[in-house]
């Protein structure tokens, strides 16, 4: 591939009227002006995956908001073969969760581990409504040092937006979080707002949607941290 375009896969059911929707494509606009780089994006109906064939020619991949996905497994399929594959990933809002549900299902085996949008009975189920709704909210991040969050931002303290109702169960949160998947972030009230995969190039998620500062003028520095991370793994 030529190091200076790069090929970005958008995991998500595309819709105009949905924010970081706009926001996205955007967002990687603005990073790849700022670091000298052509970017095409590709939008990847979470129905049409069912084979990783066509995850292969992306260099990175954005797990979007807008949850719930028309196929939930579609969606889980491109987030494992991101994981597998070592190909940076950056999930933001639903892409959070989601990266959660199949690190659960395909690293610790919890073959029973379900969304509490789709399954709100389930025994396993990671995710779960959270305690108040982050609906068209902001709020202070504290951000964990040494974590490519940390790097990306360049600060320990940043101030995000949601659009949010469902986050990791606190009952599971332990057990989630005792291995590679790890704590990169808590809000003002100490709940986790995002996490990060060790012993990978560049895998990120977010509760919080950093794509929603690009309708600003401001380029989300998770976009460039995006980039980049596919800009070295390509070269």
């Amino acid at each position: 591939m030529n190091a200076s375009t790069l090929h970005l896969a958008l995991i998500g059911d595309y819709n105009p009227d949905v924010i970081a929707h706009q926001a996205i494509p955007l967002a990687l606009q603005q990073a790849a002006d700022g670091l000298g780089l052509s970017v095409n994006v590709h939008w990847l109906d979470t129905d049409s995956l069912t084979s990783t064939t066509a995850l292969h020619t992306f260099d990175g991949f954005w797990c979007v908001p807008s949850s719930p996905y028309r196929d939930t497994d579609g969606a889980l399929r491109a987030i494992r073969f991101a994981r597998e594959q070592r190909r940076p990933f950056l999930g933001t809002c639903g892409g959070f969760q989601h990266a959660v549900l199949e690190y659960a299902r395909n690293v610790l085996g919890w073959a029973d581990a379900e969304h509490g949008e789709l399954a709100p009975d389930a025994k396993r189920a990671v995710i779960t409504p959270l305690s108040c709704a982050l609906v068209e909210a902001t709020d202070t991040v504290r951000l964990a040092p040494y974590t490519r969050i940390a790097e990306a931002y360049g600060s320990l303290d940043i101030h995000e937006g949601y659009h949010c109702r469902y986050g990791i169960n606190p009952a599971f949160a332990e057990a989630l979080l005792e291995g590679d998947l790890i704590p990169a972030g808590h809000d003002s009230a100490g709940d986790l707002r995002a996490i990060e995969l060790l012993d990978h190039p560049f895998f990120v998620a977010t509760l919080f949607q950093p794509e929603r500062a690009a309708l600003t003028g401001i380029t989300p520095p998770l976009a460039i941290a995006l980039l980049k991370a596919c800009q070295a793994a390509s070269a």
